[in-house]
Order: C-alpha cells, then sequence, then structure tokens
C-alpha cells in the first residue's frame, strides 16, 4: 500500500482528544448522545485496556478506532477492534486501511497472534472493505438481550 501524504497516527489519551472525536465516531455509534457520553463511555472502558487511535490527514481526525488487547482460550492473545470508521467525505481515500493496517502493526508489535473484529451482517460495505484488507470471516456471533424490558 501506498504510503498516505500529510497524515500521521496518534494516540487519543485525554478527555478533550477524545471528544474531537465524537462527530467521527457518531457516523458509526449514532446512538451516543454527545461528547460528554463518549468522553464518560471512553473513560470507563479506558480502566479495561480500551484505546483509541485516530488518522489524522492535515492535522484533522479523519479515521479512527477503538481496540484493546485481549487473550481467551479461542484465540490466544489478540487485539479486539471495538470501533472502526473513516469519516464518511474521505471514504474510499485509503485512510481506513491506512489505520487498519496500523492496528495489525501495533497487535504484531504487542505479540499478538490475530486481530478480531465484529460486524454487523447487514454492513455489506464493510465486509467488501475487510475482505480487501485480507481479513476473513471466521465466525458468526449469536446474542441475546437479557435485561427484562
Amino acid at each position: 500500500m501506498q504510503p498516505l501524504r500529510d497524515t500521521t497516527f496518534a494516540d487519543v489519551t485525554d478527555a478533550e482528544a477524545v471528544a474531537a472525536c465524537y462527530l467521527l465516531l457518531r457516523q458509526l455509534r449514532p446512538h451516543l448522545s454527545g461528547p460528554e457520553e463518549l468522553v464518560m463511555r471512553w473513560q470507563s472502558q479506558a480502566r479495561a485496556g480500551y484505546r483509541l487511535i485516530t488518522l489524522l490527514h492535515r492535522d484533522r481526525p479523519t479515521a479512527v478506532a477503538g481496540f484493546r488487547i485481549q487473550e481467551n482460550l479461542v484465540h490466544g492473545q489478540h487485539l479486539y477492534v471495538d470501533d472502526l470508521v473513516t469519516e464518511a467525505a474521505a471514504r474510499g481515500g485509503g485512510f481506513g486501511g491506512a489505520l487498519l493496517q496500523h492496528l495489525i502493526w501495533l497487535a504484531r508489535a504487542d505479540g499478538c497472534a490475530k486481530l478480531l473484529l465484529d460486524t454487523p451482517l447487514a454492513n455489506v460495505l464493510g465486509h467488501r472493505f475487510y475482505y480487501r484488507q485480507g481479513l476473513v470471516a471466521g465466525a458468526l456471533r449469536f446474542n441475546i438481550a437479557v435485561d427484562e424490558r
């Protein structure tokens, strides 16, 4: 892959930087009520190892990923991607692919055996993107709501 011009990766490590990613993350997580909720959730999840990294294009967040290093019996140590989104107007420009490749590099550097992520079955465009990036569909996840509403 050709390196993108005018781009850098930055760890998002404080509340102000997290809030600056809100409009971008809202494209993936529209249920978030505002920057305050995002910061609150980030703070809670960060205690369990969740990290945010952004791809800055010309010093502006253009793609962002939320991830954590996990270990389990099925996959061993792996990097799990919770969130991955590129600004809608910048899709197709290679930013998402560059960020995903950077996550793969981070996974290797951390001694992970794999990079994993989940995506809805209806996310056909996302599936095409992941296949183009070399990811393969290896499982089908089942779930059930357990609250009694």
